[in-house]
């Protein structure tokens, strides 16, 4: 008898609405710990040692390597054919520096990116010895003064730098190996294993090295790494490997090829012994990004700070989000 009366108690509360809470139909998602992202995961800690591990050694030697009396005329001094250009260098190595060394050649206000000069060449040309005599767009080296076609064309492979760079510790040489230095994709697809060079800087103005008539261009590895253009003004291309380890305190003698005219556009030039880590050689571009980037999410944060302080925005009433209403819409 009282659990009857109980049950009707009970049944005519629940039926009045009085004495519960008031239902809410909440759109929630599921909780899951894949959507809270609450998952077991493994972060790396970048610590100094992992990520401060590269060692680099930067010679700039443009200005350093003119005799003086010719300081005042530097340009005539690259030009001249006559003038021994050898001159030596000595480095000095800081730290220890684990094989393989990769050694750069870095070039400061040249613009491989010019439209004129990124687009003088032609790949068909470089890809095939069947269009061997293809040399549009390859205006002005094109062709030598009496018509025959120039093998590779164009500027780019016209101005392919030339310096030379020889290295000893102490009195022993300092192999460099200048192998596997490209793209294994630019060898296998874009230069052709049989299109060798011809009528190559045979003109009376040189605009840079020459290339091996006996080599294909797939083998000419110096070629195609400077037939790989740089989007900046400031680059650095790879010359070779060195493959012994140089320790720390090492005296290194180079001997160099002071050939490549960037005097006459006011360029710099530099030699870059440079190890790597698993991030891959140094570059400050991240790090200045990665400053620029928070610097700027600081000062709109606090330039919304100040907005909302001066002229605060009028919250809205949190009675008329959609999960907040009942069913009958009220």
């Amino acid at each position: 008898m009282m659990n009857n009366s109980g049950a009707s108690a009970a049944g005519s509360s629940s039926g009045s609405g009085e004495g519960s809470a008031p239902r809410r139909n909440f759109k929630r998602p599921k909780y899951s710990r894949f959507t809270q992202q609450e998952l077991p995961a493994c972060k790396p800690i970048l610590t100094p040692q992992w990520v401060i591990s590269v060692v680099e050694i930067v010679d700039r030697y443009d200005s350093a390597c003119i005799p003086r009396n010719m300081a005042k005329d530097k340009v005539a001094y690259i030009q001249n054919a006559a003038i021994n250009k050898t001159c030596n260098r000595t480095l000095k190595v800081l730290k220890n520096m684990d094989q393989p060394i990769y050694v750069y050649y870095q070039l400061d206000n040249f613009y491989q990116n010019h439209r004129r000069y990124v687009k003088s060449r032609n790949d068909a040309q470089l890809r095939s010895a069947d269009e061997a005599s293809e040399t549009s767009g390859c205006d002005p080296e094109r062709t030598t003064a009496g018509g025959a076609p120039i093998v590779p064309c164009g500027l780019i492979a016209w101005s392919l730098f030339n310096d030379t760079y020889s290295f000893k510790r102490g009195n022993e040489n300092v192999m460099v190996n200048k192998k596997g230095i490209s793209w294994k994709s630019d060898r296998d697809h874009k230069f052709g294993k049989d299109v060798y060079p011809k009528n190559f800087q045979n003109g009376a103005l040189i605009g840079g090295a020459k290339l091996d008539p006996n080599k294909s261009l797939s083998e000419q590895e110096d070629l195609i790494v400077w037939m790989r253009t740089a989007a900046l003004p400031t680059f650095r291309k790879l010359y070779g490997k060195i493959e012994v380890n140089l320790k720390a305190n090492d005296t290194i003698t180079v001997t160099l090829e002071n050939n490549y005219n960037t005097y006459s556009f006011n360029g710099k030039k530099k030699l870059v012994l440079s190890t790597t880590s698993w991030l891959g050689g140094k570059n400050d571009f991240l790090g200045i990004a990665y400053l620029t980037v928070g610097g700027l999410c600081f000062f709109l944060a606090t330039a919304f700070t100040v907005v909302y302080l001066v002229k605060p925005r009028k919250l809205g009433d949190p009675s008329y989000l959609s999960w907040n209403r009942s069913p009958l819409g009220y």
